[in-house]
């Protein structure tokens, strides 16, 4: 097996979901492994305001569904109903930008459509027949969160969006997202879509290694200067970047259906945490339980490196 390989099937292993965690042996077994959590205060804690500051403190999250993990080795701190499928909003252009960004040519022209434009806010407003650098409209997409930009460039990847929702599962399936369905390229409810924290904390794995979408995600605003000649800037939508100093980026995403959801990642002294939070009903609740687990996540790793 190539090193490549090796590693792929490293990361699926470490996030794939125990196969009897009610079973004493079984729970015994996985703490010896080095990919196996390190212990975990009970999911039912609840975090107290005078610990807010304090990162070896379990925050809890009021998400429905939550994963945080090892963006390195893939290896789970802390779960909570990850295998349960439901909505994931926006965060699941980073599939669509992964696919985009693998795919190359990204100095090359992207000619907008009447039909890119057909689906709900938020828009950038892109005029038919208007032609736009590849590179662009994927940083639009990432950073502000476009649906037409993803339907754009999904149609000019595959020629329809639904060759490219195609497209999107057999990525998923490619990278171990095995609970996952995709029906379009920018997250807006439909029937028959959905994923869970465990597949997006092995998309989000992925995307943290591509360079391209590494460089992206992790931008802070940018300056964008439409085909007329005039420029707008654009700020993240991951307001953690601001907030959260050791924050480098990835996903926002909302609808009414799947509540707000973010994907989010951070670094700080060598150690990479990924964080995913799904179908938090109040949007300030996304940026706080994030910015608590970032942090608890980078002191687990501190002090309970993998194998002790």
């Amino acid at each position: 097996m190539s090193r490549l390989a090796a590693i792929l099937f490293a990361l699926i292993v470490c996030i794939s979901p125990a196969h009897s965690a009610g079973k004493k042996s079984a729970a015994k077994s996985r703490r010896s492994t080095t990919t196996s959590k390190p212990a975990t205060p009970a999911p039912a804690r609840q975090f107290t305001v005078p610990d807010a500051n304090d990162p070896s403190v379990f925050p809890g999250t009021s998400a429905q569904s939550a994963l945080l993990c090892d963006a390195v080795t893939g290896r789970v701190l802390y779960e909570k109903n990850a295998d349960e499928p439901r909505g994931v909003a926006s965060t699941q252009k980073l599939l669509t930008g992964l696919i985009i960004a693998e795919e190359g040519n990204l100095n090359g022209n992207v000619r907008a459509e009447s039909a890119d434009s057909a689906c709900e806010q938020t828009k950038l407003g892109l005029h038919t027949g208007e032609i736009y650098k590849r590179y662009d409209l994927l940083r639009l997409m990432l950073v502000k969160s476009e649906n037409d930009i993803a339907r754009c460039l999904a149609r000019d990847s595959a020629g329809s969006y639904d060759a490219f929702a195609e497209k999107m599962n057999a990525k998923a399936r490619e990278i171990g997202m095995k609970r996952s369905h995709f029906v379009n390229p920018n997250g807006l409810t439909e029937p028959g879509q959905y994923s869970t924290a465990r597949d997006m904390a092995r998309l989000a794995l992925h995307a943290y290694r591509n360079h391209v979408i590494r460089g992206i995600i992790s931008t802070r605003a940018l300056t964008w200067t439409t085909p007329a000649g005039k420029s707008y800037v654009y700020e993240n939508t991951n307001k953690l970047l601001k907030s959260l100093g050791c924050c480098n980026g990835m996903k926002t995403g909302y609808t009414e259906a799947a509540g707000h959801c973010l994907v989010s990642s951070a670094n700080e002294g060598g150690r990479h945490v990924i964080c995913v939070v799904l179908g938090e009903r109040h949007r300030e609740d996304i940026w706080n339980d994030s910015f608590r687990m970032l942090n608890w996540g980078l002191y687990q790793m501190k002090t309970q490196p993998a194998g002790n």
